[in-house]
């Protein structure tokens, strides 16, 4: 097989629905399972996102799935004659397949078969760049694999690289499912203490306001944390562009700071070793304040996008978080109408361009005024001479009114938790 820097030849073939419609659209003129203007769009841009060229795309009617090869055996013979005339080397499914279903499928297609989650795995795999997201990913590729081993040892006899082989699977080539299962309780271990100290990061934080960022893969999460807090977050038109969270502290007004996290985009039928195997990562949402969850409004498929992160934020126990709907993208709006749509369907939200920086100050004021719910107000007299303690005040508090008479200036401020014990620690005693 190619490297992956070379654009590989691949067959998308999707999944089976007996609802689905030949022109990949409902009858409501909406596009089908809301996902693109075709049912495997989101299925062609993960291919390209893993360096795949999609030359052909079929969907099979179908009311039940067929235990041995997904797909009727008609249709695979179907399938293998379309990857000759298409000179295609991989096949990929919109659902996944058990490792019989892939086995055989191959069997009949003589093609290299992979499903959605084995995709996923191997861009998350390319895209690893810290140890932490190696770990994770690594896991998660090896849990995917140990039920494959047979599979996959009678492809890396005749090949190496390739969609859903990088990372581990070069490396496990001559192992047995005892090694593997070795392995994979070394890599939770170490996932393990990691988890731990993200969980001590994450508690010495407390005190302050932290909001985090969530969304759907390509919303421009990224973006808005760059303009946010003039950061220099990782940014392309790919999914999953961005797989480690980054913290900065954001003034969102003077005197009112925050902690803003950007992390991993969501998909649908993200795969669930993923989900588990990341769970350090997800820490900062699973503890943050409040989630801002970032929406592609120019998506066609955007209320579909919001159910698939909704549906993550449970898998991690976050759906009941605040949260502030952030429709993003809306310079591509056609009409003005469409903005008001989604403000009706979400009443807290906030609508912004983050690309062109339409709708920032009204996004940071909406988090100034949330995140001054968590803070306290307080009333203080200090010697005029104090210039620390004014100046702590004045620096990382929002300062309502300041009164100086003779030696005496009397402050009256907000500041969270974990300021106004720095404050206390300064003057010496508690507020």
């Amino acid at each position: 097989m190619p490297e992956k820097r070379e654009r590989k030849h691949g067959h998308v073939n999707g999944h089976l629905d007996g609802h689905h419609a030949g022109n990949g659209h409902a009858p409501n003129g909406q596009p089908l399972n809301g996902h693109g203007d075709e049912p495997l769009a989101e299925l062609a841009e993960l291919a390209d996102t893993a360096g795949a060229e999609v030359t052909a795309s079929v969907i099979q009617k179908r009311q039940a799935i067929h235990p041995g090869t997904f797909v009727g055996k008609g249709f695979a013979e179907q399938l293998g004659r379309l990857a000759e005339e298409h000179r295609a080397d991989v096949l990929i499914s919109d659902d996944d397949l058990s490792p019989g279903q892939a086995f055989n499928l191959e069997k009949i297609t003589g093609r290299r078969v992979i499903d959605r989650s084995e995709l996923i795995l191997d861009i998350f795999a390319s895209r690893a760049r810290t140890h932490q997201a190696k770990l994770q990913v690594e896991l998660a590729q090896l849990e995917y694999a140990l039920p494959r081993l047979k599979r996959l040892w009678s492809h890396l006899e005749r090949q190496k690289g390739g969609i859903g082989l990088r990372g581990p699977g070069e490396k496990q080539i001559e192992v047995d499912r005892r090694i593997v299962k070795h392995k994979i309780q070394e890599l939770r271990e170490n996932l393990r203490r990691i988890q731990e100290r993200k969980e001590r990061e994450v508690k010495g934080r407390a005190g302050e306001f932290a909001a985090s960022i969530v969304g759907y893969t390509n919303a421009g999460k990224s973006t808005l944390m760059n303009a946010l807090a003039g950061a220099e977050q990782y940014v392309e038109d790919k999914l999953f562009a961005t797989l480690d969270t980054k913290t900065s502290v954001v003034e969102v007004k003077k005197g009112r700071r925050i902690l803003l996290s950007d992390t991993v985009g969501f998909i649908r039928k993200l795969p669930h070793h993923l989900v588990a195997s990341f769970h350090a990562t997800l820490e900062e949402v699973s503890q943050a304040d409040l989630l801002l969850h970032v929406v592609d409004v120019s998506h066609p498929g955007a209320l579909h996008q919001i159910e698939s992160v909704n549906d993550v934020l449970r898998r991690i126990g976050a759906v009941s978080k605040p949260t502030l709907m952030v429709f993003n993208k809306v310079d591509r709006l056609g009409a003005p109408g469409e903005v008001e749509y989604w403000r009706r369907l979400y009443p807290r939200s906030v609508a912004v361009s983050a690309l062109r920086g339409a709708g920032l100050e009204d996004l940071r004021e909406a988090l100034s005024e949330i995140a001054a719910a968590g803070s306290h107000e307080t009333t203080l007299a200090l010697a005029a001479g104090n210039g620390k303690a004014i100046a702590f005040v004045h620096e990382r508090g929002e300062v309502i009114s300041e009164h100086y008479d003779g030696d005496l200036v009397q402050l009256r401020f907000r500041m969270n938790a974990k300021d106004r014990g720095s404050l206390a620690a300064i003057l010496g005693h508690a507020l």
